[in-house]
């Protein structure tokens, strides 16, 4: 506590610089950086392994439909990428940890999205194919919205890009049983997975090297997270969740 009394708290200098702040317009926040602590959580990003997954379950669905593993392979197929739904449910609950929405949506909606496409495929009920290309449309708007609003973080820009002709080829295959849909949403499975693939090889060069190594394209809040200091980090601290006291 410092003796001066022009910066003791409760000195009217402090009460006359909040008026004069309030009377400018400007909003009033204390430094927040000699009263922060910080603590380390022992936990690295998640998002490789997200993408990884979207990748390998893209190649094994792709594939399928392209043909190239014959026929009577759905179940095998979905077999395959039942394990790409438990990998992105935990890098959802990881992203939700650390504070990142925009990654925790996405990484739920993927995971929901390959556990119902594999129970589809394994059980194959009556109308299944039917009720996953609405599932699919449905996934394939929630892309295009997310993509919207993702262009700060490049890598999951791109992947969100890809995403949304492969899903929307895939519902229009699911829905009408056209081949041509079927080969057109294969095909742009494999563009999926390709861009996943390096999505998830930029990101963790870059968590490993504590830079970009090859192309991130961080811009706005998502560059500052990386290349910005403390004082950016703290910014709007007190609105953050789990500061404010509602969601």
């Amino acid at each position: 506590m410092s003796d001066d009394p022009a910066t003791a708290p409760g000195h009217p200098g402090d009460s006359g610089h909040l008026e004069q702040s309030r009377s400018s317009g400007r909003h009033f926040e204390p430094d927040l950086r000699r009263m922060t602590r910080i603590t380390l959580r022992p936990i690295a990003s998640p998002m490789p392994v997200g993408f990884f997954a979207v990748a390998i379950a893209s190649v094994l669905v792709g594939s399928m439909q392209l043909g190239l593993f014959g026929e009577g392979a759905h179940r095998a197929v979905a077999l395959a990428i039942l394990p790409a739904f438990v990998l992105q449910l935990v890098v959802a609950v990881l992203a939700f940890g650390a504070r990142d929405v925009l990654a925790a949506s996405l990484m739920s909606c993927f995971s929901g999205t390959w556990l119902a496409s594999a129970l589809v495929l394994a059980v194959d009920p009556p109308q299944g194919t039917r009720v996953l290309g609405a599932l699919n449309l449905v996934f394939a708007l929630f892309a295009l919205l997310m993509a919207t609003v993702a262009h700060r973080k490049r890598v999951m820009w791109f992947v969100l890009c890809a995403a949304v002709p492969r899903f929307t080829a895939a519902a229009l295959a699911n829905l009408t049983g056209a081949h041509w849909a079927g080969l057109v949403s294969g095909a742009l499975g494999l563009l999926l997975a390709a861009v996943a693939m390096f999505a998830a090889f930029a990101l963790m060069l870059e968590d490993m090297a504590g830079e970009e190594v090859l192309f991130v394209g961080r811009k706005g809040p998502a560059g500052e997270a990386v290349d910005g200091d403390l004082s950016v980090q703290l910014r709007n601290l007190e609105r953050q969740a789990g500061v404010r006291r509602t969601l």
